[in-house]
C-alpha cells in the first residue's frame, strides 16, 4: 500500500464519512440507506483516504447459501480519476481480501462491464481470474410501468 493512504473500516455511526466521500459514488448516498448499510454486519465499505481526504471506496456484501458458505461480493469499487492507477483501487481489495478471509469467505467475486477497462485493470492487478463468460440478468422495477413480475 502507498505510504500516504490510509483505508478505514466504516461501520455503525459512520454515516457522515460516506456522505464526505458522495462524489466517488454513482448517486449522492441516501439516509437511512446508509445507516441501514453500515449497521448490517456482513456489509463491508472501506474508504481510501490521501491527506485526510477520500479517494476511493470499496463495497462488499457476504453471501451465505446452505450448500456453498459463505462467499464475498465485490459490490462496487471506485477511485478518484486523478488517484488512478497508484494502488488506491489494489489496496482496497487486499483489504476487502483480508476481511473475507478473516469471515472465513471461500471466495470472493464481482461482475462488471466487458468495456470497464479501468476496473478490469484493478481486478486483474489485484489477483483477480476470469473464470468463464457468465451473462447478467436484471429484474428492474425501477422503471415506470414495471411490474414486479409479468402476469
Amino acid at each position: 500500500m502507498p505510504d500516504d493512504l490510509t483505508i478505514c473500516r466504516l461501520g455503525s455511526g459512520d454515516d457522515a464519512d460516506v456522505m464526505d466521500a458522495a462524489d466517488l459514488f454513482d448517486q449522492p448516498p441516501q439516509q437511512p440507506w446508509v445507516g441501514s448499510f453500515l449497521r448490517d454486519p456482513t456489509h463491508h465499505l472501506l474508504l481510501a483516504c490521501r491527506a485526510g481526504q477520500p479517494v476511493g471506496f470499496v463495497t462488499g456484501v457476504e453471501m451465505i447459501h446452505p450448500d456453498k458458505g459463505r462467499e464475498m461480493f465485490v459490490y462496487e469499487l471506485a477511485v478518484a480519476p486523478d488517484e488512478r492507477r497508484r494502488g488506491v483501487a489494489k489496496a482496497l481489495l487486499r483489504e476487502l481480501a483480508a476481511i473475507a478471509r478473516q469471515r472465513h469467505c471461500y471466495d470472493m467475486w464481482t461482475l462488471t462491464d466487458a468495456d470497464n477497462t479501468a476496473a478490469l485493470g484493478a481486478y486483474r492487478a489485484s489477483g483477480a481470474n476470469e473464470e468463464s463468460e457468465h451473462v447478467m440478468l436484471t429484474w428492474d422495477w425501477s422503471a415506470p410501468g414495471r411490474e414486479p413480475l409479468p402476469s
